[in-house]
């Protein structure tokens, strides 16, 4: 079946030739995502994510896909690329009712970052969708899960080249259902050495494959895979219409997740802003940071889409006159948000495209006036970053944070404030008095219970901050790492086998939640309950063994513990999870998988005590994440 555009007929159009149908497709009179025939439950996703109008190459492709062409798009990273071809095959596949065993799409990224990336926009897309499944499968991660989940079946498979051939040989992964192939960041695979792969992924994928294929360029041997496997299609060619005003100072900060926080309270105490909006991916992220930055002494607010219009109004408008000075946002309730205070976004959440960045960062500096930026960005978003130079043009310099040295001066200056003023403005005769009397009893110097007054004061506040780690920027940095000729090697089977390894984000600890297989929860359940409503990461989990009554799951052993109280209120399948630190001493990445055999750890190394056998009754099924 084809879909068109709203007020066109179901018959399906007279035949024509790319170069007509690129031509055709420059008309740009699509205004708003209603304007195609989507699924309301995707039309209510999109706008959910803040999503506005259909970039150039949206309005462009999602009509072509939308009515089974092949499509060749050339258009830069930032250009909206992932909604344009993630919206019309979510809206083919959503006919099928169960999760079928052998993938209905096949997404090609380069690297694991993208891969990751697009899995998780995808994931964002079908959240108003029965039981869509999307399965990212990569390099330089462990086989078992991913043989796991094609075993139970995904709809959608995004991968790279080199891990989709390791599991096409053995056997793992069937194309023989899937109906649509998308090639992203073609250029880039070839440039990594991904050509022979990319010809033997096309071979195996059936003559009845919609295929559309994305490049910034186009290669003599993109466009001979072009000409050999995709049937009649559609060309469409669109640059970057993203920019920004060099009045914009753009920063990064590379830090953990569950660092996000600290560090900004960090950065805003040195730093000396007017008006601030910091953007996070969901609503209750805006609740929660918006309640942190205010016990941290800051005034700061929250607007997400739940919140009413008049309720709104009234909280922009207590920034507009300085009530407030930090908005936390979603990009929903950001809207229209023109404030002339505003000296300085805050990227806490990267956004899913570069597009959305340059809106957001476009909140400062307008009219002529200066204004910073800075993007919080966690170990495997670092990839993200050539991303946001590439949309604005521009370099963002990497930040450093706040030295310990520099926030205790600081802190003890702003406190020498704080005493100087009361000095000059309270009646302190009643209190010398009791001073005099405390001195005289206990035989201690007025300047030690000042002192002790002080410790009072702080109420366990320290003016000597803690050390806050900060992960290492990878090799490679923005670029990631690439393959190029050197070093190149090809296995038997010609797969490639060099994509990027993930690095530790530091020691894991395993903690316990009172949710398992009575509930018929899934390791993805887990995933998206920590992301989505915990406002942990991706990157910040490890393995996830579910049991019967329970689950145990890897997370940062330096998480704060305000942390893990706001996530033992977060709801798995209706029921409170609880979480707690589990005391079964069960050591992280080492423990048995569910036919019984050893899982190694992080290291490929086999876990202490290799030879102990348990009895029967002591080896619970598992699932592993």
């Amino acid at each position: 079946m084809y879909y068109y555009l709203k007020d066109q007929t179901d018959a399906m159009p007279p035949a024509s030739t790319p170069d007509q149908q690129s031509a055709e497709n420059h008309t740009e009179d699509i205004a708003t995502f209603d304007s195609f025939v989507l699924l309301p439950a995707l039309i209510r996703a999109v706008n959910d994510l803040g999503y506005e109008t259909p970039s150039p190459i949206q309005t462009r492709t999602i009509p072509l896909l939308l009515n089974g062409h092949d499509v060749i798009g050339l258009a830069q990273t930032g250009t909206g690329k992932t909604a344009a071809f993630a919206l019309p095959v979510l809206h083919h596949i959503a006919a099928q009712q169960a999760i079928p065993n052998k993938p209905l799409a096949l997404i090609l990224t380069p690297t694991r970052e993208l891969a990751l990336q697009v899995s998780e926009a995808i994931e964002q897309f079908a959240r108003h969708m029965d039981a869509i499944s999307v399965l990212p499968i990569y390099g330089g991660s462990s086989y078992g899960p991913q043989l796991g989940g094609l075993k139970r079946g995904a709809h959608i498979v995004v991968g790279t080249p080199g891990r989709v051939i390791d599991h096409l040989n053995k056997g793992s992964l069937d194309l023989s259902l899937t109906a649509h192939l998308v090639l992203d960041e073609a250029d880039e695979m070839l440039k990594m050495g991904f050509a022979e792969d990319i010809e033997q992924i096309f071979s195996a994928a059936t003559s009845r494959t919609q295929t559309a294929l994305f490049s910034a360029t186009m290669p003599n041997f993109i466009r001979k895979v072009s000409g050999k496997y995709l049937q009649n299609p559609a060309e469409v060619s669109v640059e970057s219409s993203a920019t920004t005003t060099t009045a914009i100072r753009q920063r990064y900060v590379l830090i953990q997740h569950h660092h996000k926080t600290e560090a900004l309270s960090r950065i805003l105490e040195v730093e000396d802003h007017d008006g601030i909006i910091v953007f996070v991916r969901t609503k209750q992220a805006t609740e929660v940071l918006a309640e942190d930055l205010r016990a941290a002494g800051l005034a700061a607010a929250a607007i997400n889409g739940d919140i009413p219009q008049q309720a709104r109004e009234r909280t922009v408008e207590n920034l507009r006159s300085g009530q407030v000075d930090i908005l936390v946002a979603t990009d929903v309730a950001a809207r229209g948000l023109d404030v002339e205070r505003i000296s300085l976004v805050v990227n806490f959440d990267i956004p899913h495209d570069s597009e959305a960045y340059v809106h957001r960062i476009g909140r400062t500096g307008r009219a002529g006036r200066t204004g910073d930026a800075i993007v919080f960005i966690t170990p495997r978003e670092q990839r993200l970053l050539k991303q946001l130079e590439r949309a604005t043009e521009s370099s963002i310099e990497k930040m450093t944070l706040p030295t310990v040295e520099e926030l205790t001066t600081v802190r003890t200056d702003k406190f020498k404030t704080r005493i100087t003023e009361a000095l000059h403005t309270k009646n302190l005769r009643p209190l010398r008095r009791l001073i005099a009397e405390v001195e005289a009893a206990e035989a201690i110097p007025a300047s030690e219970i000042a002192a002790a007054l002080a410790t009072l004061v702080l109420d366990g506040d320290s003016l000597i901050p803690e050390e806050l780690p900060v992960p290492q920027e990878s090799k490679g940095g923005r670029e990631g790492t690439k393959r190029g000729s050197a070093g190149f090697n090809k296995h038997k089977h010609g797969s490639s086998r060099q994509e990027k390894r993930g690095s530790s984000n530091g020691s894991l600890t395993t903690f316990k939640i009172k949710v398992g297989r009575n509930d018929r929860v899934q390791p993805r359940n887990i995933v998206g309950a920590l992301t989505h409503e915990g406002g942990l990461h991706a990157s910040d989990i490890g393995h996830i063994d579910i049991r019967q009554t329970h689950s145990l799951v890897d997370l940062p052993a330096d998480i704060p513990e305000a942390t893990v109280r706001k996530l033992r209120s977060t709801k798995i399948q209706g029921r409170q999870i609880n979480l707690e630190r589990d005391k079964g001493g069960s050591a992280p990445g080492s423990r048995k998988r569910s036919d019984g055999s050893e899982a190694r750890n992080s290291r490929g190394k086999r876990p202490p005590n290799k030879g102990k056998k348990l009895a029967p009754q002591q080896k619970p099924a598992k699932k592993r994440y």
